[in-house]
């Protein structure tokens, strides 16, 4: 069996598809040799993989490399990548982003993470967007197979695509080994190097309007009296302007008052999260909608309980492992974050149980589900 796999977020390790993409292909070469795969990358985003691949790469390029970055997009994803999987001979192809062709040549594997475009209007505002959508909601529909990070999207894929239960798996997401537990004199050199309070509660993540950064600064204030000596420490690239979008949480927490209770680390390394997770009481992360949620689990995996928002993936990912609020909902969120500070037995509890529910994730079983779902597509497509 060969598989051809579209390698366009290989080198966006900060965003989720691309730590799915390098993980999950990591994963695989354990069980697939180096000539049963091929990664196609496409020449527009300049610079091509050049090291850790665990397969051969292809660099396919199109008519408008270096003119027009969406119509070179598009290009690679609707014509490019799927005449190249047919000239390659590969048996199944497999687009790990929601971007699967609409004239497939071969059969072909999508993982959708998310519809986020699909139920968020403002993720498709642009006339462009809201054509892509369309295009890849409607190519979705001949995927031979779709792959998805939780049964909340599974949900979400039957309901708005219209795909039939039969042609979508559910397939785990996993943090790397290095999200564990961490003991004070390795997580404390880090912590200072950031310049993080002694005690504090942890936001990670972007800063969309679906992220809700905005209610969680309000949450901590309405809280604040109640939290004592407790910060908040708000990790992750800063918008570069305040818009409607993505709402600068400065702007908020200085309306608020909360400047001295509030720390920006900005932009954290992948080698530093651990310790930041690892030092938090907790981590909060009321997210509006989300296909997966991999920092909660990085969270749970380090030994600390979360706070999530409920309806989207959240609750499945964190298990038992962290209380779940109503999204949006300001006062409930506030009285979580003084339940989980004023209690640590309730704090060793989740953590726990969040340290036992983490144990089951893991990348190589991620990869044993993919690969049989390669196997089961190349057996019913015959």
């Amino acid at each position: 069996m060969r598989v051809g796999v579209s390698g366009t977020f290989w080198n966006m390790e900060a965003t989720g598809s691309g730590q799915y993409l390098r993980h999950l292909l990591t994963a695989l070469a354990s069980s697939m040799s180096p000539d049963e795969c091929t990664l196609f990358f496409p020449r527009y985003l300049v610079q091509p993989p050049t090291a850790g691949v665990p397969w051969p790469v292809s660099v396919l390029s199109s008519p408008f490399d270096g003119r027009h970055r969406k119509l070179a997009k598009v290009w690679f994803e609707q014509v490019a990548y799927p005449r190249a999987c047919r000239r390659a001979g590969v048996h199944i192809a497999h687009v790990p982003y929601f971007a699967p062709p609409l004239f497939p040549t071969v059969p072909t594997v999508v993982t959708i993470h998310d519809l986020i475009p699909l139920i968020l209007p403002e993720y498709r505002a642009t006339r462009y967007w809201r054509g892509y959508v369309r295009l890849v909601s409607t190519a979705a529909r001949r995927a031979a197979l779709v792959l998805t990070d939780s049964k909340a999207s599974a949900r979400d894929i039957r309901r708005l695509l219209r795909i039939p239960s039969e042609r979508i798996r559910v397939i785990y997401l996993a943090s790397h080994p290095r999200y564990r537990p961490l003991a004070e004199s390795e997580r404390q050199p880090v912590l200072e190097r950031l310049q993080v309070p002694p005690r504090y509660l942890l936001y990670l993540g972007g800063f969309d309007r679906r992220k809700d950064v905005v209610g969680l600064l309000r949450a901590f204030a309405r809280a604040r009296g109640a939290l004592g000596e407790v910060s908040l420490v708000i990790a992750g690239r800063l918008p570069r302007e305040d818009s409607a979008f993505a709402p600068d949480p400065r702007k908020e927490s200085a309306r608020l008052e909360l400047n001295e209770a509030v720390c920006y680390t900005g932009w954290v390394e992948e080698g530093d999260k651990p310790a930041l997770y690892a030092g938090a009481l907790a981590f909060v992360f009321p997210s509006l909608y989300e296909g997966f949620g991999l920092p909660v689990l990085e969270s749970i995996a380090c030994g600390t309980p979360v706070i999530v928002g409920q309806g989207s993936s959240l609750e499945e990912v964190a298990g038992p492992g962290g209380l779940a609020i109503p999204p949006g909902d300001v006062g409930r969120l506030a009285d979580a974050l003084v339940r989980l500070v004023s209690s640590p037995q309730l704090r060793e509890r989740l953590s726990l149980r969040g340290l036992e529910h983490a144990s089951r994730f893991s990348w190589r079983e991620t990869a044993r589900q993919t690969l049989a779902a390669y196997r089961w597509v190349l057996r019913t497509s015959r």
